[in-house]
């Protein structure tokens, strides 16, 4: 149970590893968004939910401290205070899928290897069955939520969602992490305190 715990702990820390190297890349693993209907005027105070992050008992781990301490600062730069009567909860947690890339590519050169007795003095034909070659590899896929929740209405108001492969590299270093990718999501939220106008978020 406890490796599983700490497997949860890491894949996390390193699906916001893959966020906080976001920036330069083409295609943007973070994507947000908000329920248009919700007053974001109303919203002034936060807190946590009490069993919020990957554990399911009441010890709370090293990397849901971390993650406790950059959402508060976060929320707080927003203008938000933090309150035993919050008008917005917080939640985050992530999941963990196996998955399988099968990729097609053609055949190296054959003037080497096995097929260096042909001298590379001639080719196969189309469609030759050696003529290319299939790589199969197994990877992990991790994803990471932020939610913020109405707290009387019991609803879901706003999300950011990380998704992205997950290495053995990117899991050194985890509370620099978090420190690094927290602010990825964050600067996808458009409100501040008390202001329901929603201003330009981060591309």
């Amino acid at each position: 149970m406890r490796n599983r715990t700490l497997r949860k702990i890491l894949t996390i820390g390193s699906a916001l590893a893959i966020a906080a190297g976001a920036s330069g890349c083409a295609s943007d693993p973070i994507r947000s968004d908000y329920d248009p209907t919700a007053d974001f005027s109303q919203y002034s105070t936060y807190n946590f939910f009490a069993d919020a992050g990957p554990e399911q008992t009441n010890y709370q781990s090293f990397f849901s401290q971390y993650m406790v301490a950059a959402i508060t600062r976060e929320m707080e730069m927003r203008g938000y205070s933090k309150s035993n009567d919050p008008d917005l909860l917080v939640n985050f947690n992530a999941i963990l899928q196996e998955k399988t890339d099968v990729r097609t590519t053609p055949a190296p050169s054959y003037g080497g290897g096995y097929y260096g007795y042909r001298g590379g003095f001639y080719d196969p034909w189309g469609g030759y069955g050696y003529g290319t070659e299939t790589h199969v590899s197994q990877y992990t896929e991790g994803t990471f939520n932020i939610d913020l929740v109405d707290a009387r209405r019991k609803k879901l108001v706003w999300e950011a969602v990380g998704t992205g492969r997950i290495s053995q590299k990117m899991l050194e270093e985890l509370e620099e992490r978090v420190n690094a990718g927290v602010p990825k999501f964050f600067a996808k939220y458009p409100f501040t305190a008390g202001s329901g106008v929603p201003i330009t978020t981060e591309k």
